[in-house]
């Protein structure tokens, strides 16, 4: 196994744990962005206002979006897998 071998597989890693995490962070991110407004235009300061809204976010996104997720790295998985031999011999 050359080092070129093991950065390939890595950042075959990092990309797919970005794909499965990206529409939950987009999502936090949206729902924070929009509850932020919201606060500063009611000038209601309370930090515990963001943490429910975006709990829902997330929880929605894994119901809807779960599925491609599990299939998406099912397939990274059985790619990888399946390179061992490749990488043995």
């Amino acid at each position: 196994m050359t080092p070129g071998t093991v950065m390939e597989i890595g950042r075959q890693a990092i990309e797919a744990t970005l794909m499965m995490s990206a529409p939950m962070l987009i999502a936090a991110l949206a729902v924070g962005l929009v509850v932020s407004i919201f606060q500063a235009a009611t000038q209601i300061n309370e930090a515990t206002l963001q943490f429910v809204p975006k709990l829902v976010a997330i929880f929605l996104v894994l119901i809807l979006l779960g599925p491609w997720m599990l299939q998406y790295m099912i397939d990274y998985i059985q790619r990888l897998f399946g390179s061992i031999p490749q990488l043995i011999g």
